[in-house]
């Protein structure tokens, strides 16, 4: 989950204009300075005499700490020491897909560690029945294969397992508790169909009744949900919005009157009861390792759009008491300084604006759920996507990928996922009792130019 201005701010901005500049022959200067005439000075001496400010040098800069309210520079050590001395619950937001977020949440965990060698992490990509998995990873029971295939890494959490693996294997040789912060998705599901109120109380996994939704998060949700909409509108048919597959972030913004339609709408309470659901699960496991490790600095790693804004896990942990939490994100230079002053998180770790994004993994654009006597059912196909184009269509049940016989839909995520851009994708499908042949064709890579 990714937004304010959208729930990433990418669009907070304000309009930014260029310094106007006249070249002046050394003559017309002198002249100038003779006479007192007012004239803009030469280019050089233009740029040397714009003064810049110590937080806007900050957070145009790569590799700096930033408190966010100020906008001024903090050093990291520092920024350590307050939260451990704070016994704070620090919350790592990320980008799932961004190569270099994770090296920067592993940076911020060493850090950490450096001024409180007692740690708990806790992870969004582990619903909580597998904790006895990550506790047999940490006494070193499994090798890192066997830790995948332990918590059914594909179907579960589904991004490149690489990215995370530094963070574990951190943890492993340090014997560092990790927590499993998650619910099923199913939970998560089933309350974006029914609502939080009618779900009982034995299916909620002990969960207990989120805090309710500040208006900025409502806000920040309804673009997701408009956007979803929008998507599920284009299928044929219509269509149903999973809250369990929304996406991390979302562009759309929205004027005043469709904001408040929204808001009436019972469909979007109950999308807003999903991701607080979300919220809340990540939330009470960190509170509850506070409790088991105490002393412990406890960290969260989870998508930036359950810490941005301070709405999601933090908005949670101090509804269940929790004295002091710390989020902290990274941002690209290009975005930092429009960040400044706003509600983004606590402090900010700058990055170059050309991140090392993880190569963008193939994707068929279907949402997928277990067939029942096996396959994978086709719940949804995203709009204009190769699933598309092959002629998928939802209630399509898959059978057979490359060849091989589909037992559920983490079959199918494990065969798309080693698909290299441009290749062909023999599939069996199963529709009204037949079975229906298809190849789905993956676009090439695109061209870099020179």
């Amino acid at each position: 989950m990714t937004n304010p201005c959208r729930r990433r701010l990418e669009d907070c901005s304000g309009a930014s204009g260029e310094r106007f500049r006249v070249r002046i022959p050394v003559s017309a200067w002198l002249l100038a300075s003779v006479i007192g005439v007012l004239v803009p000075p030469p280019p050089a001496q233009a740029q040397a005499n714009a003064a810049t400010s110590p937080a806007e040098a900050a957070c145009k800069a790569t590799a700096n700490w930033i408190d966010v309210k100020s906008g001024n520079a903090v050093q990291g050590d520092t920024l350590f020491r307050d939260v451990v001395a704070k016994n704070a619950i620090v919350v790592l937001g990320e980008s799932h897909t961004d190569a270099d977020h994770h090296r920067w949440q592993l940076q911020t965990l060493a850090g950490l560690y450096g001024h409180n060698g007692k740690m708990a992490i806790g992870f969004e990509a582990f619903p909580r029945r597998l904790q006895g998995v990550l506790d047999d990873w940490i006494a070193g029971k499994l090798t890192a294969d066997a830790f995948l295939k332990a918590t059914d890494w594909r179907r579960v959490w589904g991004y490149d397992a690489a990215l995370y693996m530094p963070m574990f294997q951190f943890a492993r040789i340090n014997r560092i508790p990790m927590i499993a912060l998650n619910v099923e998705r199913t939970l998560v599901s089933k309350v974006g169909r029914d609502g939080w109120a009618s779900v009982a109380d034995g299916e909620r996994e002990g969960l207990t009744k989120p805090a309710a939704a500040a208006v900025g998060y409502q806000r920040d949700l309804a673009r997701v949900y408009h956007m979803k909409k929008l998507m599920a509108a284009a299928q044929p048919g219509g269509g149903a919005i999973d809250p369990a597959s929304a996406p991390e972030g979302a562009d759309t913004d929205l004027d005043d009157k469709t904001f408040a339609d929204i808001l009436r709408e019972p469909e979007f309470q109950r999308f807003v009861d999903a991701q607080q659901t979300w919220d809340r699960a990540m939330a009470e496991a960190l509170a509850a390792g506070q409790r088991k490790f105490p002393g412990a600095t406890i960290v969260g790693i989870a998508g930036a759009g359950h810490v941005e804004g301070g709405y999601g896990i933090p908005h949670q942990l101090k509804d269940l008491g929790v004295a002091a939490v710390a989020s902290f994100i990274p941002a690209g230079t290009d975005e930092a300084c429009k960040l400044v002053g706003t509600g983004y998180a606590d402090a900010m770790f700058t990055l170059a604006p050309t991140s090392d994004a993880a190569p963008e993994r193939p994707r068929l654009g279907v949402l997928l759920a277990d067939g029942e006597g096996g396959g994978a059912r086709i719940e949804q196909v995203v709009p204009k996507s190769v699933a598309e184009t092959t002629g998928l269509k939802a209630g399509d049940n898959i059978v057979r990928a490359a060849g091989l016989e589909m037992r559920n839909s983490g079959d199918v995520v494990d065969v798309v996922a080693v698909q290299a851009p441009g290749t062909w994708l023999p599939l069996a499908v199963r529709r009204d009792g037949q079975e229906i042949e298809m190849i789905a064709k993956f676009p090439p890579r695109p061209r870099q130019e020179p």
